[in-house]
């Protein structure tokens, strides 16, 4: 049982929280020939792809090697330039390593006020009367649950697809955001969550969901 991470968004939208729990690394590396069949963004502070797909190698998968030889944005650590070593035939084939990039916090916070529009749109064209919004968002590699409070405030839980009572995992969630959060008389709703205590208490039931399982959270 894998969770990948717990977000919570505020009631206009906003990341307060976030903790990347069990995400794995993932890293594909082939040799090509010349030339190369990726479209590449060479970007000063990353060389990523821009389009086409290879032996799961996708859209925005960054390169991190160049023959065995880490790079360093637009630089392989030999000092020469990205851009131009594969652009040269002569320097084919070439073995080319690349991994899924890590969100930055800005791309966070970017992703969850999308997800805030989405969650109202949802809302608006369910054909049931006062309807939630979006509970359960499943992908072919993950699956985000979402719970929303009566205040507004959304918890949000990315795992691995097929897990079940995931419901009950939400609402332990909110449990230690009520305890340990709602209870600093210094914390505002808006504010982004700083609480060592919320932090330690939530990678011990994460921790314990991942080793017990969900239904033994309580015990």
């Amino acid at each position: 049982m894998i969770i990948y991470g717990v977000y919570i968004v505020s009631k206009s939208g906003g990341l307060i929280f976030n903790l990347d729990n069990n995400v794995p690394r993932i890293e594909h590396e082939k040799t090509f020939t010349y030339p190369l069949d990726l479209v590449l963004d060479y970007d000063p502070k990353k060389v990523s792809v821009a389009f086409n797909r290879k032996d799961g190698i996708n859209v925005g998968h960054v390169l991190v090697a160049v023959n065995g030889l880490p790079v360093n944005g637009g630089t392989i650590e030999d000092g020469r330039d990205v851009k131009a070593t594969l652009e040269s035939a002569d320097n084919f084939p070439i073995n080319l390593k690349f991994s899924r990039p890590k969100m930055t916090t800005n791309e966070k916070i970017f992703l969850a006020s999308m997800f805030y529009p989405l969650f109202a749109i949802a809302s608006q064209l369910s054909p049931e009367p006062k309807s939630s919004g979006i509970e359960l968002l499943e992908a072919d590699t993950f699956t985000l649950h979402c719970f929303q409070t009566l205040t507004g405030v959304k918890f949000i839980v990315i795992s691995e697809t097929g897990l079940n009572g995931m419901d009950l995992l939400l609402r332990k969630v909110y449990e230690l955001y009520s305890d340990y959060v709602l209870k600093n008389p210094f914390y505002s709703l808006e504010m982004p969550i700083r609480c060592e205590l919320f932090d330690n208490k939530l990678q011990e039931l994460l921790l314990q969901v991942e080793k017990t399982g969900i239904n033994n959270i309580d015990k």
